[in-house]
């Protein structure tokens, strides 16, 4: 019994280090916590898919809320735009949930999450290692003089891109960050890149609280494995940014990008 009781203490003491060294990642890169700690859990730790994207979510959300609370005092939070984003968003989760909770096969469900969270991962890291591009593209679109008319259906694409990432977000726990910055990027290229961050970062705190109450109505959040994380990451984060701020985007994005990109590769192909 003693050495049963000694392997949990030591295997919380790693799910302590892993929220520690993720939160210490996201903290440098900037990176969103959902794409490199879902791989984390199911790679390195074995949890299972379901329980790994469900804990994961509300993760995210609890993570994300001290960087909301700081945007929102410098003002920093388009509403309108997280509004259309929820709009769509929102719907997408709870569709994708009920969708889940009709499929009897655990097997069908692992496989769903499983290819969804390769495409995210993939997805991530395009948006991550060419965000400087995308950033270039936008610009030069938001010159053009057919921009005018771009901005009429831009209401009904970002609650279109809502939706998608709503999907996203529910079956993989990642997209919301990496992905969010990206989409906003594109769609609103004369907003500054403080309040694309703001604004995603928001939206992605309400659709992750979400759908992670919606996996636990469930039954596939892991509490004991969120406080570990939780507990690990907060340290981490804060350290990650100090030391963040000293080191160059243009370095350490690719880097990012090129591992999100293997890691993908591995879920889809596996």
């Amino acid at each position: 019994m003693s050495l049963f009781c000694l392997c949990v203490v030591v295997m919380d003491l790693y799910y302590t280090l892993a929220g520690f060294v993720v939160g210490l990642l996201v903290g440098l890169t900037g990176i969103g916590g959902g794409a490199l700690m879902t791989p984390v859990l199911i790679v390195v730790f074995q949890v299972p898919l379901v329980t790994a994207v469900s804990t994961d979510l509300l993760y995210a959300a609890i993570t994300k809320c001290g960087g909301v609370v700081n945007y929102y005092r410098q003002k920093m939070i388009n509403w309108p735009v997280v509004v259309l984003m929820l709009t769509g968003s929102l719907p997408g989760s709870w569709i994708t949930l009920n969708y889940l909770q009709r499929i009897d096969d655990q097997l069908q469900i692992e496989a769903l999450i499983n290819t969804v969270l390769g495409v995210s991962l993939l997805l991530t890291s395009v948006a991550v290692f060419f965000r400087a591009k995308i950033q270039r593209i936008s610009q030069d679109l938001g010159n053009a003089p057919r921009y005018v008319i771009f901005l009429k259906l831009r209401p009904y694409i970002t609650v279109l891109t809502g939706l998608a990432l709503g999907a996203l977000v529910t079956l993989s726990s990642v997209g919301a960050g990496a992905l969010g910055t990206a989409l906003l990027i594109i769609c609103y290229p004369r907003m500054r890149m403080p309040e694309i961050v703001g604004t995603d970062l928001l939206h992605a705190v309400v659709l992750t609280t979400v759908a992670g109450v919606g996996h636990y109505s469930m039954g596939t959040v892991d509490f004991n494995l969120l406080m570990y994380l939780i507990i690990g990451s907060l340290p981490g984060v804060f350290i990650g940014s100090y030391y963040g701020v000293k080191l160059s985007p243009s370095l350490m994005q690719p880097i990012m990008g090129i591992v999100l990109f293997v890691i993908g590769g591995h879920f889809i192909f596996s």
